[in-house]
């Protein structure tokens, strides 16, 4: 199904307000375009560390084409880089293709780089969130671009490091094959978060799916799926660690 939110303008980052003694800023590396909120302006070193790991990716691909065309997971040898390794072991988890989990793996990838220059780190890849934080953060859950964030996750001060991703059927050019408005996933591990938002929004093609949705999550917990909210227009469904808080619009904050 076409996505009926398509824009390459990332407004719901006008929300993101670092706290005191934070600074934000945006790094955009060819395709990959960050949001970061760290206490200090570490934009030149992070685009380096993306280039990096985005070469780590190329190089992949270019002799196993099959790991950035498939939408079934697929394997890697031992050998492989981490990331590599990482993103597969994720796609087998959730039964999707390994880029299914590359913006959670980039957006970890940094986070764990840089977490000892800024132990407040906050990494946004397209909607994929990993976070270092030694204070409470909440996260807004954005299913209609048009009418703003309503209601977002609280996440406590000693959950961290800790990742929301999110995907859809109705925003953004990643590929879905469900329609339901929203999928956000807690976990440990980007990769995974990342994947299993794919593969649960995958399965989100009417209100009546939302059930469907949390029983997978639940099947998904023994893989590090921590708590799952979706939404299918009016209907939403929550499970697991996910505690909901309203906002206000100017309290759209990390």
């Amino acid at each position: 199904m076409a996505n009926r939110h398509l824009s390459t303008e990332r407004a719901y980052r006008e929300l993101v307000r670092p706290r005191s003694g934070e600074r934000r800023f945006q790094v955009a590396v060819e395709q990959t375009d960050l949001l970061v909120v760290a206490e200090h302006d570490l934009r030149v070193d992070i685009a380096a560390h993306v280039a990096a790991v985005r070469g780590v990716v190329k190089n992949w691909i270019v002799f196993h084409p099959e790991f950035g065309e498939s939408l079934e997971p697929v394997s890697v040898p031992d050998g492989a880089p981490d990331i590599i390794r990482s993103m597969a072991r994720a796609a087998a988890s959730c039964g999707v293709g390994p880029m299914a989990a590359v913006a959670g793996a980039v957006a970890q990838a940094v986070g764990d780089a840089f977490v000892d220059q800024s132990p407040n780190l906050l990494v946004e890849n397209g909607g994929d969130t990993y976070m270092h934080s030694t204070r409470e953060r909440v996260v807004a859950l954005l299913a209609d671009p048009e009418s703003g964030a309503s209601i977002g996750l609280r996440l406590a001060s000693d959950v961290f490091p800790i990742s929301i991703c999110a995907s859809s059927g109705t925003i953004g050019h990643s590929l879905s094959l469900g329609s339901g408005d929203l999928v956000a996933v807690r976990a440990r591990d980007a990769c995974f978060a990342d994947a299993a938002a794919t593969a649960l929004c995958n399965e989100l093609r009417s209100e009546k799916d939302l059930d469907r949705v949390v029983r997978r999550a639940k099947a998904l917990a023994e893989f590090g799926l921590e708590g799952v909210f979706a939404q299918y227009d009016a209907k939403v469904a929550a499970w697991g660690a996910v505690e909901l808080v309203a906002l206000d619009a100017p309290s759209n904050r990390p």
